[in-house]
């Protein structure tokens, strides 16, 4: 990934969060070790960090997570939901999500995810028309991304928050090279344009749009 900040400000980030547990901690270790290939998708600590304090902020009770991997941010997100709130986690791969499976129950969050294994946006298009959503993250096919926008914006609650996750494409929106990058340029370009919402492009990891629905 391009470095946005220097390195050892990355690092020096990393360390002066709240700390990771032992669950976040060894779920990551499994991840690169089992998924070497594919362990770049895992959210960082300091991202996990800043959605569960995203969800604690907005004190959302329903949330939809677009992408689960192996589950280190459905973590962070269930764990800042309110008593009694839910995650509707979406993904394709019942290898992933089967290592998210055994961590959920061991964190004790088994109660609050809902795990679907279909295309995210057959699963979205079949969510309620009603604006029900408090809390949206979105960080999984990069071509769907306009796609995840349009389901998800009518169905967030005014007030409510989505986040969008490697919105910088290691810096390539600034010169697309494939249709992934194409595809986020394009909705970045769109979003600060959308009277529907207000939204901020932070420079987290790979770049993390926030995105609030007016009231």
């Amino acid at each position: 990934m391009a470095d946005i900040i220097d390195p050892a400000v990355g690092d020096y980030l990393l360390t002066h969060c709240t700390p990771a547990d032992d669950v976040l901690r060894d779920l990551a270790a499994e991840t690169w070790a089992k998924l070497p290939g594919a362990a770049g998708m895992q959210v960082s600590h300091d991202e996990g960090a800043l959605l569960t304090m995203l969800v604690r902020l907005t004190g959302a009770e329903y949330a939809v997570e677009v992408g689960t991997f192996t589950g280190y941010s459905s973590i962070c997100i269930a764990r800042g939901l309110r008593p009694g709130g839910r995650l509707l986690a979406c993904d394709v791969s019942d290898e992933w999500t089967s290592m998210a499976r055994g961590y959920w129950q061991r964190a004790g969050l088994t109660d609050r995810i809902e795990l679907r294994i279909a295309p995210a946006l057959d699963t979205l298009r079949a969510l309620p028309a009603e604006p029900l959503i408090d809390f949206a993250f979105v960080d999984a096919d990069k071509t769907g991304y306009p796609h995840y926008y349009d389901e998800l914006v009518p169905r967030l609650r005014p007030g409510g928050l989505m986040v969008f996750d490697n919105v910088l494409r290691d810096g390539r929106v600034l010169d697309p090279r494939d249709e992934s990058d194409r595809a986020v340029a394009g909705l970045n370009d769109r979003i600060v344009t959308d009277e529907r919402v207000d939204s901020v492009m932070l420079p987290v990891r790979d770049g993390v749009t926030l995105i609030r629905k007016r009231e």
